[in-house]
C-alpha cells in the first residue's frame, strides 16, 4: 500500500481547469479499467464502497469519503474486483503549469524564477494528498454533476468555480489549524520581514529577533508560504522596488538601497530574473 503522505504539488498560476465530470456504479465483480496516458488528471470521489487501483508501483483501497487522485502520464490498473457495490465522482482536470510528486511538505520542481517571469508572480503551491479525505462529504461533487446536466455556456464559469472550491478544500496547505504554532510563527516572521526589509538582515539576526532559531522558522515558513524566510525577503524587497520604479523618479542604484540590496549590479541580476527585464527597461516601459 502506498503510503498516504504521498503528496501531488501543483505551482499555480496558472490554476488547473476543469474538463469534465461523471459518476460511475460498480456492482460486486466489477473492476476499475486499466488505462495508461489519459492525459489528464482523474480526481476520484468515493461515495460507498471501496476501489482497489493501483498506479505504476503504488496500490490504494480508497473507501468512502477518500479521495484518490490519478496522474495523467501514469499507467493505472485494477488490483482487483469491488467487493460490494462501489459509486464514486470522478473529475477530469488539466494543469497547465509545473507539477510534482513527493512526500514531503516542500514542492521540489518549481522553478521560482521562470514562474515568476512568465507569470508575473511566484508560484504559489497546491499540495494534494494523492489519497485523502473530503472535508464536509461529496458537496461540490454533487455540484457540478448538476453543472454538467447544463449546457456549456450556462456553466462553465461556474462549473470552475465549484471545481476551484473542491480543489481549495483538499489543499494541504490550506488545511493549517487556524492559530497553529507553524501559522503564528510565519506571520510574525513574515511582519518582522516587512517592517524591517530595508535593513541589512541575515539569518543570525533574524533568529536573534524573534527568539527561534532560523532551521526552525524557516520550517514553519515553508511549511504555511511555501518560502524560506530569505526568499519571502527577497520577493518582499524586489516588489517594493518594482513599485519605486513605477511611482517615482529615484535612480535604480538609490532603489537598490532603499530595498535593502547591498549592491545595484547584484540588484539587477536578481529584479532581472524576477520581472524578465533590467529594473531600468522595465521602468521605461511603464512610465514616459
Amino acid at each position: 500500500m502506498s503510503p498516504i503522505e504521498t503528496t501531488i504539488h501543483l505551482a499555480v498560476p496558472p490554476f488547473p481547469y476543469f474538463m469534465e465530470c461523471g459518476r460511475t456504479v460498480y456492482e460486486p465483480g466489477d473492476a476499475h479499467p486499466d488505462r495508461s496516458g489519459l492525459g489528464m488528471f482523474d480526481l476520484i470521489l468515493v461515495e460507498q464502497g471501496r476501489l482497489h487501483i493501483g498506479e505504476e508501483d503504488r496500490q490504494w483501497e480508497a473507501g468512502a469519503g477518500n479521495t484518490l487522485l490519478l496522474l495523467p502520464d501514469r499507467y493505472h490498473y485494477s488490483v482487483r474486483p469491488c467487493e460490494a457495490r462501489t459509486s464514486f465522482v470522478w473529475i477530469h482536470f488539466r494543469a497547465l503549469g509545473e507539477w510534482g510528486i513527493g512526500d514531503t511538505a516542500e514542492p521540489a520542481f518549481a522553478d521560482r524564477e521562470r514562474h515568476a517571469a512568465e507569470f508575473g508572480t511566484p508560484p504559489y503551491t497546491i499540495r494534494l494528498p494523492q489519497l485523502g479525505r473530503l472535508p464536509g462529504g461529496s458537496a461540490e461533487g454533487e455540484r457540478l454533476l448538476r453543472l454538467e446536466e447544463r449546457s456549456l455556456s450556462g456553466a462553465v464559469w461556474e462549473r470552475q468555480r465549484v471545481f476551484e472550491e473542491l480543489l481549495r478544500s483538499l489543499d494541504l496547505r490550506r488545511r493549517e489549524p487556524s492559530g497553529s504554532p507553524a501559522e503564528s510563527i510565519a506571520e510574525r516572521t513574515e511582519r518582522y520581514l516587512r517592517s524591517h526589509y530595508a535593513e541589512p538582515l541575515t539569518a543570525a539576526s533574524l533568529s536573534e529577533a524573534l527568539h527561534f532559531h532560523y532551521n526552525y522558522l524557516t520550517r514553519c515558513m515553508k511549511r504555511i508560504n511555501g518560502l524560506t524566510p530569505m526568499e519571502y525577503l527577497e520577493e518582499y524587497r524586489l516588489e517594493q522596488a518594482r513599485l519605486l520604479l513605477l511611482r517615482t523618479e529615484t535612480p535604480v542604484a538609490a532603489v537598490a538601497e532603499r530595498v535593502g540590496f547591498e549592491t545595484a549590479p547584484y540588484f539587477s541580476r536578481r529584479f532581472s530574473a524576477r520581472f524578465g527585464v533590467p529594473p531600468l527597461r522595465f521602468r521605461q516601459r511603464y512610465t514616459r
